[in-house]
């Protein structure tokens, strides 16, 4: 067991790994973090990884749907679990007591569930209108639709959700095959956050992951990405409103210049109504009720993108505006002060981010299965303070150069 000062972390023979934070309160949390999602799906299974993750809650070895709903509701905790590109996480909160249903129910979920065939053609029909439900909102559908123009041809690119011709074909094998090939102890962390002792921690893992059987995964598979030609593409549809997204192919989770560019798009349109995109088009110019940027990384790749909505007569104007602030950083160093004072609210931002100990928890078992070591908020700011003005212009020139910009645009009919 390796100890730090803010959590330990302790491996399990079969490759489980566990990181544990010590909190003196009578909340605890927990999470597992399963390193697949949507990207290692192979073609004619997208979908597959946001399905199981459904199918999950249904039926064990020991447990019905109802079993499973009450194990911890009963006793007053809240249990859920999401998918994402590279991740599915269970996640649970609950009473100081209450840690050894959280862990025995998160093992079963995980390692011993059935798969009825009654309850696949149901849970195809409720992600058939999720699927649904979400094409009828152009700001989120866009999003998926972006990231398939970007990484088209990828695991990256395709939705979540899955398509449906490929969600009517899963079966029973299909679903299996997918777990076996990822559901492995090495691609396997579990997050504990509470008021229990180092020792209390390491005997409950231990009776219920360490008889796991010690199994290597098929590995983090990467998407090999290169990237196309950028492209523009337009699409009419019944709406009211221009929904536009653009970018350009960026760092990934590795890459030294992640923290300067999640620094950069802090200022041009991340957190806060201050960003320069907000401040300019919004409030300014008063064009587009919603302006914001994002970076997301990972495992071989990223992407950083602007995502806005306005009216038909305005959408030209606004991405004048959006060039411009583009240009600018493009040109010129940010002055010392201006540094400064970005470096200042991204902390803070991210500080109060950590208040949710849930949030933080999740980070942390995210950070061990993507680097093998916990980020510490410490190393995080050490990591901020060493960006200078010369990395951000750097940054802004290979990032913002409108030759790398993609752009999708959701047209009114």
């Amino acid at each position: 067991m390796s100890v730090t000062n803010e959590f330990e972390i302790i491996t399990l023979n079969n490759g489980i790994r566990v990181v544990y934070q010590q909190v003196n309160s009578p909340i605890s949390h927990a999470c597992v973090i399963i390193g697949a999602g949507s990207r290692d799906e192979p073609k004619n299974r997208y979908g597959m990884a946001h399905f199981i993750e459904h199918l999950l809650f249904k039926k064990t070895r020991r447990r019905n749907t109802s079993q499973i709903i009450n194990w911890l509701e009963s006793v007053g905790a809240d249990l859920n679990a999401y998918t994402t590109k590279e991740y599915t996480c269970l996640h649970a909160s609950f009473l100081k007591p209450y840690l050894a249903r959280a862990l025995d129910l998160f093992e079963d979920l995980l390692f011993h569930s059935e798969f009825p065939e009654e309850e696949l053609k149901k849970e195809k029909s409720i992600i058939l209108d999720e699927i649904a439900s979400y094409r009828d909102s152009p700001e989120d559908a866009i999003m998926d639709d972006f990231e398939d123009l970007v990484f088209k041809g990828h695991g990256l690119g395709h939705n979540i959700l899955g398509l449906e011709a490929d969600l009517s074909s899963f079966d029973l094998s299909a679903v299996r095959e997918f777990m076996d090939q990822n559901y492995a102890p090495d691609r396997t962390v579990i997050g504990i956050s509470g008021q229990y002792s180092p020792r209390e921690v390491l005997r409950k893992v231990e009776k219920y992951y360490g008889h796991l059987l010690t199994r290597k995964s098929d590995g983090i598979k990467q998407a090999d990405f290169l990237a196309h030609t950028p492209i523009a593409e337009q699409k009419l549809l019944p709406i009211n409103q221009v929904h536009y997204m653009m970018g350009s192919v960026a760092y990934s989770l590795h890459d030294q210049n992640k923290v300067g560019l999640l620094l950069l798009n802090n200022l041009i349109g991340g957190m806060g109504m201050g960003s320069r995109l907000n401040m300019n088009i919004r409030e300014k110019h008063g064009i587009a009720y919603t302006i914001e940027s994002n970076y997301h990384a990972y495992a071989d790749t990223g992407l950083f993108s602007v995502y806005f909505g306005t009216e038909e007569d305005k959408y030209e104007k606004a991405l004048q505006l959006i060039w411009k602030e583009f240009k600018k950083l493009r040109a010129r160093k940010l002055g010392e002060s201006t540094l400064y004072q970005a470096k200042k609210k991204f902390k803070g931002q991210i500080a109060l981010g950590e208040e949710s100990r849930m949030s933080l928890l999740i980070g942390q078992a995210k950070s061990l299965l993507d680097y093998g070591h916990v980020q510490t908020l410490s190393h995080v700011f050490e990591q901020i303070d060493l960006v200078d003005s010369s990395q951000i212009l750097e940054i802004a020139n290979q990032i913002l150069d409108p030759d790398r910009f993609f752009s999708l645009a959701f047209m009114p009919e």
